[in-house]
């Protein structure tokens, strides 16, 4: 073949190759997959009858529980369960042991000072500890899975020690918040 021949074969067969190739979606069937959105706690909604909308107990969402209470607040640079929030991590603990078809994430969150590497280890800390805790305690294993945001997901953006004291913390969600 000459020159002027194969180069006519290789642009018609790279633009048959980048027509085959489209990014558009053609038909229903060539949609992008769905996109999940998760809520954070404070999203959720309860309605008349007492059952929030993603199908949490009343228990669970009722301000007037304990077990409406998520969040267990650490001291700087630790990541020991405080004895104020045994009796709170105890009652999800009994939740959890009473009601297996619910699971659970537990986040832990650091203040911004300090490394990255070095706060998402110590948040992932702070999830160990508490579900070690509620293992202790009657939940199942299975259950509770622990997983670090270290400073990426803070609760209050002041620079002061009340903003990070908020931010040293795990946050415990059920099934459908997250």
């Amino acid at each position: 073949m000459t020159r002027p021949i194969i180069t006519a074969v290789l642009a018609i067969t790279f633009a048959a190759l980048f027509a085959g190739c489209s990014s558009s979606p053609t038909g229903p069937e060539q949609a992008g997959a769905p996109v999940e959105t998760r809520g954070g706690p404070g999203v959720a909604t309860v309605n008349a009858g007492g059952v929030e909308g993603r199908g949490l107990p009343d228990a669970l969402t009722n301000p007037k529980s304990i077990l409406s209470k998520r969040s267990v607040y650490f001291d700087y640079d630790k990541y020991e369960v405080k004895a104020e929030y045994k009796d709170l991590v105890t009652a999800h603990a009994k939740f959890l042991a009473d009601n297996r078809q619910f699971k659970m994430l537990i986040q832990g969150n650091t203040d911004e000072r300090g490394s990255r590497e070095y706060n998402l280890a110590l948040g992932q800390k702070r999830a160990d500890a508490m579900k070690k805790m509620l293992v202790l305690l009657g939940a199942r294993e299975d259950q509770v899975e622990s997983v670090s945001l270290g400073e990426e997901k803070p609760k209050n953006e002041g620079k002061n020690e009340e903003a990070y004291a908020e931010n040293r913390r795990g946050d415990m969600l059920y099934s459908g918040e997250f």
